[in-house]
C-alpha cells in the first residue's frame, strides 16, 4: 500500500517527494507516484504525476529518461487540452525548452530531430501567444553547442531583443548564460558585469547562483581576481556539493582547483562523487567532468606524482597516470560521437583545449585544508623544489667563494652554501681550514646534535693555525649542548674557551671577532633558563645572565661599522638584555632594548635577524595594551623577514596580526592574514596544530564580515583538527558556535542545531555555565525553525533551567515565551501556551520588583513590556480565525493594553514599541466592532508621532498604519 487513495493525498505524496534530496531514490518515488496516479482515473492527476516525474528527472543524474513522460504529456494535450489546467498548461510550454537543451546532451539524438524540435517548439509558442524570446534562446544553445558562431551571434542577439514573458527563463538563468557566452569569446570582464545582479543575490532560483559561481572562477583568476574566485569556490562549491545533477559545475570547481594549485583538494572532490565517473544519463557532463579529471591527473604527472593513488571509477585501483589515459580516452570518444552528431570539430577542439589548460596561478590559498581520506591521498603534495643557486656555480673555487661570502656577511643559506662545497670536494684533499669551515657549518645545520662536529671544527682550525677560531668552535660546541638541555654542563665546558679567548685577546692572539663569538656563547647559555623559566627566574639567575650581555657589548659596542658579525653581537646582546628587564618586570625598558636591537640588525643589512625580536615588541605592545604598536612590529616583522622567513614563523605572524586587526576591528584585513596564516601553516605541514587555530580564526572573521558559506567551509574544515587536547575545548566550542550561527544564516537549520548541541555539550562541563545557556538556547531556535518541535521545546526548557539557575532572568523569559509558541505551533493547546506565557509575564514581575538600580531595572522593564505585547499576539492568534473568540480577542487587548503601560513608563526610548502595542490593540478593537475605541488608538498613535519628521525611517511605516487604521473605522 503506498497511501495515495485520492487526488489530494497524491498531491501531498507529490510535494513531499519533491523536497526529498536529488537522485535516484527521489526518481524511484515519483515513478511510484505516476502508477499511483493512473489508478486514480483522474486526466489531472496522471498530468501533475507526469509532470513531477519529468522535473525530477531533469534535476538528477537519469535526465535522459525525462523524454518519454514529456511525449506523453504532449500526447494527452493534443488529444485533451481541456484536461489541463492553467497551471499545467503553463508548465507543458515551459519544459519545452528542458527538452532542447535535454537532446542537445544526448549524441544519440539526431541534430536534425533538435532543429525539428525547434521548429516544433516555435510553432507551438506562437500558438500560444508567447514571445520568442525563449524560442531564440534555445535556438542559441544549439548553435553554440555546435560551434556556429555567426548564428549563435545573431540567435544570441534576437533573444535579448524579444520581449521578456512568462516563458522566458528566470533572469538569474538568463544572466548566466549571456555572461557564459561572453566568457566563451574572452570577454571575461563583460561576462563578470553580466553575473553580478545573480552573485548579489538580486536574482536566484533552484539552480542559481550555483551555475554561476562555478562558471566564474576561471573568468576571475584571468582577470586576476584571486580574492573573489577563492570566495566564489568557498561559496558555490557549498551549493553544489549536495546536488546531484550539478556535475558540469562540479566539473568547473575541480577545474578551479587544479588551475590554480590546489590539486590535493581537487582530489578530494573527485574522491566525494564516484558515481560521477560512470553516470551515462547526461553525456555531456560526462565528458565535461571527465575532460577536468584528464587535466587534474595530467598535472599531478608533471608534478611527479603520475604513481599516486587518486579516486577513480569503481572497481579497481587508479593511479594518476592510469586515470589519466583511461580518462582522456572516454572524454575524447564522446566527444567523438557529439562531433559525430553534429556533423563538426568543434566538441573536440573545445575538450582536447580544456585537458591541455595551464594553471593560473601558482598557488592560490584557500583557507580550507586538505583533509586525509581514504580515497585521496594522505601525503600532502609536494611541489618539486626551485633549482638551488649552487648549480648555477662552476667549479670549487666559485662554490668556495660564495659559501664565505655569505657566511662571513651572515646571510641565508650558508649552510647550505657549505653542503655544497662539501659534495663538490668529495674526490678533492681541502687544506684544514676548508675543511674546518666545512665542519662548523654542517654542526651549524645540526643543532642541538653537533657537538661533536663543532669539536672536530675545533681541531682543524687548531691545525691551520687559528687559535682564536678553535676556540669559538669549542664554545659554540658548548652551547649545543645547552640547546640540548644540559646548561650546567654547557656553562662547564665555555669555561676554559672563555678563560683562554680572553687572554689570547688581551695578548693580541686573536681578534675581536673570535673573542665575541665565545664571550657571546657563554652569554647565551647564561640566557637558557631566563628563556625557558615558566614563571619567576631567580635573581642570581637574572644577574648572571645580564652582566653577561653586558660583557658581549663592552666588547664590541660600537664598533658595528668594522664588521657584520660584530654588529649582529651588539643588537644580539640588547635583545638578550631587553629579555631580562621583562622577566625583572620593567616592560618600557624591555621595549625601549628590542627596538635598539631591531635597528641594530636592520642597520647592519641583516632585517631577517630582527623578525624575533620584533616579535616580542609585538607581544609587548599587546599586553600593554599598544594595539597600533603591535601592527607595527608584526608588519615590519613580515617586511624584514621577506623570503627568508620559514613557513612556520610566517604562519605565527600572520596569526598573530589576524588576531590584532580583529581586535582593532579591522575584519577584512584579519580575515586576509589568517587567510595566509592557514597557508603558510599546511606549507609547514602544520596544517592540524598551527593550521586549525588559523582556520578558527579565519572562520570566524568571515562570519563577522557576513560571509556565512565561506566561514562554514572554512570552520568544518577547522573542525576536522581541532581537538580537545591540542587545542582546548574552549577552542572547538567556538569553533561550533560560530559553525551553527553560519548554518542558521544559511537555513540549514537542523545541521545548526546539530553543531550548538555539540558545543552545548561541552560546555555542560564547564564551571561557568553562561555559555552552556546560550547554546542550549540557541539549539532550541534551531530546532524550532527545523520542524522539530518536541526536540525544540524540551532544548527551550534545558536552557530556562539554566537561565533559572544563573539568575538570568532575560533567558528564562524568553524560553518561556518560545515554548509559548511552540505550544501553539505543535497544536499541544491555547491553554498551556497561555500557561506558559503567564509564567513568563510572572518572572518578570518577580524579577523587577527586586531589581537593583535603574538600568537593571530598565532593561526588566522593557522586557515585562514585551512579554505582555507577545501574550497579546499569541492570544490573537489563538483565537478562531473563522469565528473568533470575543472573549479571548478581549483578553489579548486586555495584555496589549498592560504592554502599552509598561512601555510608557519608559518615556521616550520605548516610543516604537508602545505605539506598536497601541496599533495591534487598535485592529483587535475593531475586529471586535469597537470602531470608537480603535480610533482612538490610532490617533494617539499620529499624536505621539505629530512631531516627527516625515521621512523618519522608524515613524512614517506606523504613521501609516495609524491612518489605515483610523481610516477603516471612519468606514465602520
Amino acid at each position: 500500500m503506498t497511501g495515495i487513495t485520492d487526488f489530494d493525498s497524491l498531491r501531498r505524496a507529490i510535494a513531499e517527494n519533491g523536497e526529498r534530496p536529488e537522485g535516484p531514490a527521489r526518481n524511484a518515488r515519483a515513478e511510484q507516484l505516476l502508477a499511483d496516479a493512473e489508478r486514480l482515473d483522474v486526466p489531472l492527476a496522471v498530468i501533475e504525476a507526469l509532470g513531477h516525474q519529468l522535473k525530477v528527472y531533469n534535476y538528477s543524474s537519469e535526465k535522459a529518461k525525462m523524454f518519454v513522460p514529456f511525449a506523453r504529456l504532449l500526447r494527452m494535450w493534443d488529444e485533451h487540452p481541456e484536461d489541463f489546467d492553467e497551471y499545467e498548461t503553463h508548465t507543458l510550454h515551459w519544459v519545452f525548452k528542458w527538452m532542447t537543451a535535454g537532446m542537445l546532451d544526448q549524441p544519440h539524438i539526431p541534430l536534425a530531430s533538435i532543429e525539428k524540435w525547434l521548429g516544433e517548439m516555435e510553432h507551438r509558442y506562437r500558438l500560444a501567444g508567447h514571445s520568442e524570446r525563449a524560442v531564440r534562446s534555445a535556438e542559441f544553445s544549439v548553435a553554440a553547442h555546435i560551434g556556429d558562431v555567426p548564428r549563435a551571434e545573431r540567435a544570441y542577439t534576437a533573444w535579448l531583443a524579444a520581449d521578456r514573458d512568462r516563458m522566458a527563463d528566470c533572469h538569474a538563468c538568463e544572466l548566466h548564460g549571456q555572461g557564459w557566452w561572453q566568457a566563451e569569446r574572452g570577454r571575461d570582464a563583460a561576462a563578470v558585469e553580466l553575473w553580478g545582479p545573480v552573485l548579489e543575490g538580486e536574482f536566484s532560483c533552484a539552480h542559481e547562483p550555483h551555475t554561476v559561481l562555478a562558471s566564474s572562477l576561471l573568468p576571475l583568476l584571468r582577470l586576476g581576481r584571486t580574492d573573489e574566485a577563492r570566495a566564489h569556490h568557498l561559496r558555490g562549491f557549498r551549493l553544489v556539493r549536495p546536488m546531484e545533477s550539478m556535475r558540469a559545475a562540479y566539473a568547473d570547481h575541480v577545474e578551479f582547483c587544479a588551475l590554480s594549485g590546489n590539486e590535493a583538494r581537487a582530489l578530494e572532490l573527485l574522491a566525494e562523487r564516484p558515481a560521477y565517473f560512470t553516470d551515462d544519463g547526461q553525456p555531456r557532463s560526462k565528458m565535461d567532468f571527465l575532460a577536468v579529471v584528464t587535466l587534474l591527473m595530467d598535472r599531478l604527472t608533471e608534478l611527479g606524482l603520475g604513481a599516486r593513488a587518486v579516486p577513480g571509477p569503481a572497481g579497481r585501483a587508479w593511479t594518476a597516470a592510469e586515470l589519466a589515459v583511461h580518462a582522456r580516452g572516454e572524454a575524447e570518444a564522446l566527444a567523438a560521437r557529439f562531433d559525430a552528431r553534429n556533423g563538426t570539430s568543434f566538441v573536440g577542439e573545445q575538450t582536447r583545449a580544456r585537458m591541455a589548460r595551464r594553471p593560473l596561478v601558482d598557488r592560490l590559498p584557500l583557507g580550507v585544508r586538505t583533509a586525509p581520506k581514504a580515497a585521496a591521498p594522505a601525503a600532502p603534495l609536494v611541489r618539486p623544489a626551485a633549482v638551488p643557486e649552487e648549480a648555477e656555480a662552476s667549479g670549487l673555487p666559485a662554490l668556495l667563494a660564495r659559501a664565505r661570502r655569505l657566511s662571513d656577511g651572515l646571510q641565508p643559506h650558508a649552510v647550505e652554501a657549505w653542503a655544497a662545497v662539501a659534495r663538490a670536494a668529495e674526490d678533492t684533499e681541502l687544506d684544514a681550514r676548508d675543511r674546518a669551515e666545512i665542519a662548523d657549518h654542517e654542526a651549524m645545520g645540526l643543532g642541538p646534535g653537533g657537538a661533536e662536529l663543532f669539536e672536530r671544527a675545533a681541531e682543524l682550525y687548531a691545525e691551520a693555525g687559528d687559535p682564536g677560531e678553535a676556540l669559538a668552535a669549542r664554545a659554540r660546541a658548548a652551547y649545543v649542548r645547552a640547546l640540548a638541555g644540559d646548561p650546567e654542563g654547557a656553562l662547564t665546558a665555555v669555561a676554559e674557551p672563555y678563560e683562554r679567548v680572553l687572554a689570547l685577546y688581551a695578548e693580541e692572539g686573536t681578534g675581536v671577532r673570535q673573542t665575541a663569538s665565545v664571550v657571546m656563547a657563554r652569554a647565551r647559555i647564561l640566557m637558557r633558563p631566563v628563556q625557558e623559566a615558566d614563571g619567576p627566574v631567580p635573581a642570581r639567575v637574572l644577574s648572571a645572565a645580564e652582566e653577561a650581555a653586558r660583557e658581549v657589548l663592552a666588547l664590541v659596542g660600537g664598533r658595528a661599522d668594522e664588521d657584520v658579525r660584530l654588529a649582529a653581537r651588539e643588537a644580539e646582546a640588547r635583545a638578550m638584555l631587553a629579555q631580562t628587564a621583562a622577566r625583572a618586570g620593567d616592560l618600557d625598558a624591555a621595549a625601549e632594548l628590542f627596538g635598539r636591537a631591531v635597528d641594530g640588525y636592520v642597520g647592519a643589512g641583516l632585517p631577517w635577524f630582527a623578525v624575533e625580536y620584533e616579535a616580542r615588541l609585538a607581544s609587548l605592545a599587546h599586553h600593554r595594551g599598544d594595539a597600533a604598536g603591535a601592527e607595527r612590529a608584526l608588519l615590519d616583522a613580515l617586511e624584514h623577514g621577506g623570503d627568508h622567513l620559514e613557513p612556520p614563523g610566517r604562519a605565527r605572524l600572520h596569526l598573530q596580526l589576524a588576531e590584532v586587526l580583529g581586535g582593532r576591528g579591522r575584519a577584512e584585513e584579519a580575515a586576509d592574514h589568517a587567510l595566509r596564516a592557514a597557508h603558510w601553516a599546511d606549507e609547514a605541514g602544520e596544517s592540524a596544530t598551527l593550521g586549525a587555530w588559523a582556520r578558527q580564526m579565519l572562520g570566524g572573521l568571515l562570519l563577522r564580515l557576513g560571509k556565512w558559506a565561506e566561514a562554514a567551509e572554512v570552520l568544518e574544515s577547522a573542525l576536522l583538527d581541532l581537538s580537545a587536547e591540542a587545542h582546548g575545548d574552549g577552542a572547538v566550542v567556538q569553533a561550533k558556535w560560530w559553525l551553527g550561527d553560519c548554518l542558521s544564516e544559511l537555513g540549514e537549520h537542523r545541521a545548526a542545531a546539530e553543531r550548538r548541541l555539540e558545543a552545548a555539550g561541552i560546555a555542560r562541563h564547564w564551571p561557568e555555565q553562561q555559555d552552556h545557556a546560550t547554546l542550549a538556547h540557541l539549539a532550541a531556535e534551531s530546532l524550532s525553525h527545523a520542524g522539530l518541535l518536541a526536540e525544540a521545546d524540551a532544548a527551550y526548557a534545558r536552557a530556562g533551567d539554566l537561565w533559572r539557575s544563573l539568575d538570568a532572568t532575560h533567558g528564562l523569559v524568553r524560553s518561556l515565551r518560545a515554548r509559548a509558541w511552540l505550544a501553539l505551533r505543535s497544536g499541544a493547546g491555547a491553554d498551556e501556551a497561555r500557561e506558559l506565557m503567564a509564567s513568563a509575564v510572572t518572572e518578570c514581575g518577580t524579577a523587577l520588583a527586586s531589581a537593583a538600580g535603574p538600568e537593571a531595572r530598565a532593561r526588566l522593564t522593557g522586557e515585562l513590556g514585551g512579554t505582555h505585547r507577545q501574550f497579546g499576539d499569541l492570544l490573537a492568534r489563538a483565537a478562531d480565525r473563522d469565528a473568533p473568540d470575543p472573549a479571548v480577542l478581549g483578553e489579548a487587548v486586555t495584555q496589549l493594553d498592560q504592554a502599552v503601560a509598561v512601555f510608557t513608563r519608559l518615556g521616550p526610548d520605548a516610543l516604537h514599541e508602545r505605539a506598536d502595542a497601541e496599533l495591534a490593540a487598535g485592529w483587535l478593537e475593531s475586529d471586535l466592532a469597537r470602531p470608537a475605541a480603535a480610533a482612538a488608538r490610532a490617533r494617539r498613535v499620529l499624536t505621539a508621532y505629530a512631531d516627527a519628521p516625515e521621512d523618519d525611517e522608524q515613524a512614517g511605516p506606523r504613521r501609516e498604519e495609524a491612518g489605515r487604521l483610523l481610516r477603516l473605522t471612519e468606514r465602520d
